[in-house]
């Protein structure tokens, strides 16, 4: 059975809205599209775009991760320990991303293996990776990064920013295991329909514990992009970034039920909250009406996507 992640016209019909919004930005505060205004978009975007990258991969799969803003925290304060403390930084960012994959094999673990609901899992593990986070910290910030670390996160290549490119690796490579490999069709299979892949021979448990892992990774990537722009690491980062990764990807077309989703839909998605978020910031517009529009964009998406949804493919 062969799956598709959404029919192009989605993706295009994001698009479309996201050029919209610009274009109303554009008219309405001058300074928009200035080249440093779009750049900083694009890095403010990256963030929320990693986190978002892996959360389309478990919402395809039929699932949801609540934890990626505490497990960013998590890897960030970890990460940023062994720099301060002497320890290379290659080696330093992989414990950083070990931690992320570690928690993510534990949600999937209690998910897929336990059979336990995975809202009021992640919810549980939520408040244990922050509260971890905290008690390694103390509740203080972790300060004195190396200028190496802090340099490979804010330089570019060929005037594109590192955050952006790191962005579209990670983007090209979800694309390529969605649409080119067997575990793509299992993440949708396992969203749409988990019983029917179990019997079909699609391995469920091992597709779980994947999408919850790749979840973590991402969310430790995230963490490592946002510690070397601000050199510092703080137990507290990460607040709500699941309800961004939530809401990109909805935006960008992936069904809560399970079983769809888009790559590109979701990297649009997030572009589309940064652009939003800096437009109105440039208007000078109150954050309490930001969180207004925000709140609205997903609702319409929400109404778009179930009155598309009989045409899926």
């Amino acid at each position: 059975m062969t799956f598709v992640s959404r029919p192009r016209f989605r993706d295009a019909g994001t698009l479309l809205g996201l050029i919209i919004i610009g274009a109303v930005f554009a008219v309405m505060a001058p300074a928009f599209l200035t080249g440093p205004n779009l750049s900083n978009v694009l890095q403010q975007s990256s963030i929320n775009a990693c986190i978002a990258l892996g959360m389309t991969l478990v919402i395809m799969s039929g699932g949801i991760d609540l934890t990626v803003g505490p497990v960013a925290a998590l890897s960030a304060v970890l990460a940023a320990a062994m720099m301060v403390a002497g320890v290379p930084v290659p080696p330093a960012i992989l414990g950083g991303l070990c931690v992320g994959l570690s928690c993510g094999a534990f949600s999937a673990l209690l998910i897929a293996v336990g059979g336990l609901q995975p809202f009021i899992v992640t919810l549980g593990e939520r408040s244990l990776f922050r509260a971890l986070a905290l008690i390694f910290t103390g509740g203080q910030p972790i300060f004195g990064l190396p200028d190496g670390f802090r340099a490979m996160t804010n330089g570019t290549i060929l005037a594109v920013p590192n955050p952006v490119l790191i962005v579209v690796f990670f983007a090209i490579l979800a694309w390529v295991i969605l649409n080119k490999t067997p575990l793509g069709e299992y993440f949708m299979a396992v969203g749409g329909n988990p019983e029917a892949a179990r019997i079909a021979g699609v391995p469920v448990v091992l597709t779980k514990f994947a999408a919850y892992m790749i979840s973590g990774f991402m969310a430790s990537v995230a963490a490592m992009i946002l510690i070397g722009r601000l050199g510092a690491a703080e137990p507290t980062m990460g607040t709500l970034w699941e309800l961004d990764a939530i809401a990109a990807s909805a935006i960008g077309g992936a069904s809560l039920m399970g079983g769809r989703g888009s790559i590109l839909g979701t990297l649009i998605g997030c572009i589309i909250l940064g652009t939003l978020r800096n437009g109105l910031t440039l208007l000078n517009v109150q954050a309490f009406y930001q969180l207004l529009a925000t709140g609205i964009i997903i609702i319409v998406a929400m109404l778009i996507d179930k009155a598309t949804s009989g045409k899926q493919g």
